[in-house]
């Protein structure tokens, strides 16, 4: 029986983006505490951590980030009315979202340097551990959480993991791209990355997406603070160099449905998703995108 690897116990949330795309409702709310049906991006990710087993959540953040703060502490005034109400229910949900003292770390990325830098940021916490990388844009409905999947493949391959996906060959310049060995395994070696390469020059059409699990040997690539795409430190680039150094890079094929609620179209999706998966609202809204379908159709 193979030696099983560390388990992998924190994680980085990289939440210190502007979130233009969603001004001006993110000129005072963070993007990550905008809400698919009742629960903020950021606790879907939270709630993936858990289940995988983190148990210290790092989060690189920017100014204008304090309600993202204020969302994991303790709201005694609100809970105390809860409980006089006898609302145990609701008591129940709000006091999921609190962390425990100790196991939440904030850290400033002062200047918007990319995703590598981001996690560079976060390097004196991760120490000589491997660990997760979550970016809450992305959120992935399915049965076992894909980070989940990821940790269990984890044990028995060792070294760095990210999480594919196909997408379009005309939209592989807005991902990391991935060269793989027997492409279509469910877990593959990953011959090499690239950065948001132009469509003619992908070496296939499988995507990286917003999970990742590294060793701290990225951490020292990362270090070098050498920029890639767009003139930032590219995570994906320190990832490819662990491949150049002999040591192993397997990309998932998870199982589920990602959404990219870094767009509008993507956080509408999810939302229209999310909804009709909950029993309460699932008879009431599907009535609803019933009717709404002839509109639809006159639109277009």
């Amino acid at each position: 029986m193979p030696k099983l690897k560390r388990r992998v116990t924190k994680a980085v949330f990289p939440v210190a983006g502007l979130g233009t795309r969603f001004l001006p409702a993110t000129k005072s709310v963070p993007k990550e505490i905008m809400t698919l049906v009742d629960r903020p991006l950021i606790q879907y990710a939270i709630d993936e951590a858990r289940e995988a087993g983190i148990k210290e959540f790092i989060f690189v953040t920017s100014r204008g980030k304090s309600a993202l703060e204020d969302y994991f502490d303790h709201a005694p005034e609100l809970e105390n009315a809860l409980r006089k109400k006898g609302n145990d229910e609701l008591l129940k949900t709000l006091k999921s979202t609190n962390m425990d003292s100790g196991a939440i770390a904030y850290i400033r990325q002062h200047k918007p340097m990319g995703l590598g830098h981001a996690v560079w940021c976060a390097r004196r916490l991760i120490g000589n551990e491997p660990f997760a990388v979550m970016l809450p844009d992305d959120v992935i409905a399915a049965e076992t959480p894909c980070l989940k999947q990821m940790t269990d493949a984890y044990q028995e391959t060792g070294g760095s993991m990210v999480a594919t996906m196909e997408v379009p060959r005309d939209m592989t310049s807005s991902y990391g791209i991935l060269d793989v060995e027997d492409a279509n395994r469910e877990l593959a070696t990953v011959k090499g990355m690239v950065e948001k390469p132009a469509v003619a020059d992908a070496p296939s059409n499988l995507a990286v997406i917003g999970r990742y699990i590294i060793t701290p040997d990225v951490l020292n690539t990362l270090h070098r603070q050498k920029s890639g795409a767009g003139g930032e430190v590219q995570l994906t680039d320190a990832i490819a160099a662990e491949i150049g150094e002999g040591r192993p890079v397997h990309a998932l094929r998870f199982k589920g449905q990602r959404f990219d609620c870094g767009s509008k179209a993507g956080f509408l999706q999810a939302t229209v998703s999310f909804a009709l998966a909950r029993a309460e609202l699932q008879d009431e809204f599907s009535s609803y995108l019933r009717d709404m379908a002839p509109l639809i159709r006159v639109a277009e």
